[in-house]
């Protein structure tokens, strides 16, 4: 089965947070870590469109939430988890978000798109020329740079994919070269443009 005869099955051919049974499409959680059945969603295009845009958001349609916060199945726990906290000055949504219950790996993998943090809390990366990183995203480095504690040298126009972002430092991400994690200054990586 594909993927996104699995997700049907799972949630019923319905919206896995709104019930809705129109425009259904696949939702990768991300950052991606998984993507496949344990790291997507079966969402409607009104939850995808307001879940990718935050200035689209109408907070009396995430009222559904109420209902699929319960949910067995860890990404729409960790999606309502997120639009909870994005609408948290809303006072059911921080009713909602007392009641409800990650495990430790779902609410890691759940804060790693910082919507539970205020704007001037959230940590932004950003690459030499300013552009800014988000996890999952592909960096090439601008400079050889020598690894700490081996004899490797990362070489200038290495290209580091799906990083990760460091949650108290700025300044810095992780990826591997090669085999080897490391971590790499922003300083020295420069965004890749995504590819239509």
């Amino acid at each position: 089965m594909s993927l996104l005869e699995d997700l049907q099955q799972r949630s019923g051919n319905i919206c896995e947070l709104c019930t809705s049974n129109t425009n259904l499409s696949i939702y990768e959680v991300p950052p991606i870590s998984t993507g496949g059945i344990d790291g997507s969603l079966l969402v409607c295009e009104t939850c995808k469109s307001q879940i990718e845009n935050t200035e689209t958001t109408d907070a009396n349609h995430w009222r559904c939430l109420n209902d699929s916060m319960w949910s067995e199945f860890s990404p729409v726990k960790i999606v309502a988890w997120r639009m909870l906290h994005r609408l948290k000055k809303e006072g059911w949504s921080q009713d909602l978000l007392d009641m409800m219950y990650l495990e430790e790996e779902e609410l890691r993998f759940a804060k790693e798109s910082d919507d539970h943090l205020e704007e001037s809390e959230k940590i932004i990366h950003r690459d030499v020329n300013g552009a800014i990183l988000q996890a999952g995203d592909t960096v090439v480095l601008i400079k050889d740079l020598k690894v700490k504690g081996s004899s490797m040298i990362a070489k200038q126009g290495t290209a580091v994919r799906r990083i990760s972002l460091d949650r108290e430092n700025a300044k810095y991400i992780e990826g591997k070269v090669g085999p080897t994690q490391i971590v790499i200054i922003t300083d020295y990586v420069k965004k890749m443009a995504e590819k239509e």
